[in-house]
């Protein structure tokens, strides 16, 4: 194996997710590459576009980033390749990165089934179900 993607959102389960991507790519010689998959909400007041002469979609990447950054602060520097983002829905955002950076292997947290996840499905299932690779879910419990 030589590359993982690791999938991280926001929540406060990302740095287990990490953890256990950092645990393995130690143990196969792999690199790491972060993704992060973003959007703008649509009832985004427009106004809100017109707030400064920077981009907004290029602010809520930057600021993805960073919090990519914050979250792999603890890992091992020489086990990240790459920190990403882009403007995608999470599941197929994850699946068109792993492509892209020829992953052998993505790996993203669980999250608890609430009653709407049961009807739409969670980003994970939807990921098990498109990945055209080998995808490992991490479990983690807070």
């Amino acid at each position: 194996m030589k590359r993982i993607l690791v999938a991280l959102d926001s929540s406060p389960r990302a740095p287990l997710v990490l953890k256990a991507a950092a645990r393995l790519a130690d143990l196969t010689n792999a690199k790491l590459v972060l993704f992060r998959a973003v959007g703008i909400p649509p009832d985004m007041p427009r106004d809100l576009f017109k707030v400064s002469d920077v981009r907004l979609d290029d602010y809520i990447r930057e600021n993805a980033r960073t919090d990519l950054e914050r979250i792999a602060s603890d890992t091992r520097p020489d086990l990240i390749e790459a920190i990403t983002t882009a403007f995608a829905m999470p599941w197929d955002g994850i699946c068109r990165a792993a492509i892209e950076h020829h992953a052998d292997l993505i790996v993203l947290g669980s999250h608890g089934y609430s009653g709407l996840d049961r009807v739409l499905g969670t980003t994970a299932a939807k990921v098990v179900n498109h990945a055209d690779r080998n995808v490992m879910v991490v479990r983690t419990l807070l």
